[in-house]
């Protein structure tokens, strides 16, 4: 542990060699710091947080959360955390509140403030203006003697024991007790408003969980002429053709109706070369088809046709109504396209 970080070849040498040990021991007493100051907030879920979550739950417009300096980076973490998990949310910076941006509250809003202290200039300039509207207001801050705390209807009490910065200077402790404090509103409002990951989904609608919850058969699947498809008296050449033209390494064997009777594949195809009891030119294509085909209905997400092409080994699947009627078709590189896998 007493080995020394050594510069890149290249790089201008530090004056004073780091020292892996201190540089470990450092940074293990900064996670033990800020580790207690998370455990401290346990005792600071009380009346308190249940009443700042009514307020919340209750407002008829959006949380505006607010904060200078480090506090207003994790207010706008806050914000963003708290719209994405149904509770409408957005960030105003407090100094360009009093330059304009204060008409982006209405009465109809709550608003989240954020300061260590409780005494920030460009904070107290503003909430004064906001209890005139009768807006309500919850205050997060280190000190409940504060100007703010006095200025708000619900304080939450986000002090902590030590700040992990040596000096006693840098926000460290205090900035991740304020993130952890608003992550716990709003997942306390998440389930209390019943969030799915439906819901979810809906506001990620890019991301990948989006698209897994998002994305049905019947966005991606091939339909009509491009849907590979023989009659029950097709030949396993005429089988061939229609594999070939479409593309999807199989075909749908279907009767009169297009009700689906059977899936001719690739896999069906080797097998039968692999038979020398199988005359391919004499052998009617219904004997060599699979019968019981895996199939999936056009209603169902996307994630499904994936999970079913993994648990079986296969690579493509038809889609028929509830009736049994072949209404579509899909393989991997579907999926793939739409980026479900």
């Amino acid at each position: 542990m007493n080995a020394q970080i050594l510069p890149l070849a290249g790089a201008s040498a530090p004056q004073h060699p780091l020292d892996s040990a201190s540089l470990f021991r450092s940074a293990l007493q900064v996670v033990e710091t800020e580790a207690r100051a998370i455990a401290v907030l346990q005792s600071r879920i009380d009346d308190s947080f249940l009443k700042a979550c009514q307020l919340m739950i209750d407002c008829p417009g959006r949380v505006v959360v607010t904060g200078m300096g480090k506090s207003g980076h994790i207010g706008r973490k806050i914000a963003a955390t708290l719209a994405s998990t149904g509770t409408p949310a957005f960030f105003v910076h407090p100094g360009e509140a009093s330059h304009g941006d204060l008409g982006m509250i209405t009465k109809k809003d709550v608003v989240l403030a954020l300061s260590n202290s409780g005494e920030t200039d460009e904070l107290l300039t503003i909430l004064p203006l906001l209890r005139r509207q009768h807006i309500p207001l919850i205050a997060m801050s280190g000190n409940d003697g504060s100007s703010m705390a006095r200025l708000a209807d619900v304080h939450l009490d986000v002090s902590v024991p030590a700040e992990a910065c040596p000096l006693g200077l840098a926000p460290t402790a205090s900035t991740t007790a304020a993130l952890v404090m608003g992550d716990a509103l709003a997942i306390a409002l998440l389930e209390a408003r019943g969030f799915t990951a439906e819901d979810f989904a809906r506001s990620h609608p890019a991301g990948s969980l989006g698209r897994r919850l998002l994305l049905h058969i019947s966005d991606i699947m091939h339909t009509g002429d491009q849907v590979p498809r023989v009659d029950s008296t097709a030949t396993v050449a005429q089988a061939l053709v229609e594999m070939s033209r479409k593309g999807l390494g199989m075909t749908a064997v279907v009767d009169e109706k297009d009700t689906l009777l059977g899936v001719f594949t690739d896999g069906d195809l080797r097998r039968a070369l692999d038979d020398h009891a199988v005359d391919l030119r004499a052998t009617a294509l219904t004997s060599l088809m699979t019968t019981r085909a895996k199939t999936i209905t056009p209603d169902k997400l996307a994630v499904e046709a994936a999970r079913l092409m993994e648990e079986f080994t296969i690579h493509a699947l038809l889609v028929v109504d509830h009736a049994g009627k072949l209404v579509g078709a899909l393989n991997i590189h579907d999926l793939l396209r739409a980026r479900v896998v």
